[in-house]
């Protein structure tokens, strides 16, 4: 990521990169670019990181990749979820979900004066 004060989390990339696919298959750019339009540019990906995290969930099963053609007629790998790529989705919202309450249940917490 460049220019941001904010880091990934380990993991998270590959929650960031299932949830852009459930819109439907996309080529590598294409997912970096919405990631970072979504987060109006405070996420940004550095293809160093989004390639190798796109073959290794295609290794895993949770993507396929097909070639194809973007708007601008350029050859380029799209990739779509599997069966198994939504269920891996589904497992890692409900981690992100938990790990983000009891995290904000630690911010919450009012401080002891002394």
């Amino acid at each position: 990521m460049a220019d941001s004060d904010l880091d990934l989390v380990r993991g998270t990339l590959d929650l960031l990169i299932l949830k852009t696919l459930t819109r439907g298959p996309l080529h590598g750019l294409a997912v970096t670019r919405w990631i970072e339009q979504t987060t109006q540019q405070e996420l940004q990906i550095e293809e160093g990181a989004l390639y190798p995290a796109l073959h290794r969930m295609a290794e895993k099963g949770w993507l396929d990749a097909e070639w194809g053609y973007t708007d601008r007629n350029r050859k380029a790998k799209f990739y779509r979820l599997t069966a198994a790529g939504r269920k891996q989705l589904a497992s890692q919202l409900s981690r992100w979900s938990r790990y983000t309450r009891v995290v904000g249940l630690v911010i919450a917490a009012p401080a002891l004066d002394r």
